[in-house]
């Protein structure tokens, strides 16, 4: 048996109060989805995190924040990657009642990889 295992990098951008709930987890879960948020979107590449968090989380709440986590490739091989504007413009669809399942394959910690600030 190989002692290989095989990971996907993954880039979520949020803003302050899920990252504090990510903190209060260790930095090795995400919370929960609300109602009103039946897919967890992570994104493939840094890059579009971070226009996302400059975007849509400094207009929500002043600061956003972009993560990076690893999950188990064999979980993440059973979504597709969504392609939804340009070409770096793409994200899984993971139906939240199956965010529990991802969180126990994340590998390691959740990092913040970088802040941003309204400059206005």
């Amino acid at each position: 048996m190989s002692g290989d295992l095989q990971t996907v990098t993954m880039y979520r951008p949020i803003g302050p109060g899920e990252l504090e709930l990510v903190k209060a987890s260790g930095y090795r879960r995400w919370p929960l989805r609300l109602p009103e948020q039946p897919i967890f979107y992570p994104v493939t590449n840094e890059q579009y995190a971070k226009e996302i968090a400059i975007t849509w989380n400094i207009r929500e709440s002043g600061v956003g924040f972009v993560t990076r986590f690893r999950v188990k490739k064999d979980f993440v091989d059973q979504f597709s990657i969504k392609k939804v504007g340009g070409e770096h413009h793409t994200e899984w669809w993971i139906p939240a009642e199956r965010l529990e399942e991802l969180n126990d394959n994340i590998v390691g910690l959740i990092e913040v990889i970088g802040e941003y600030r309204d400059e206005a």
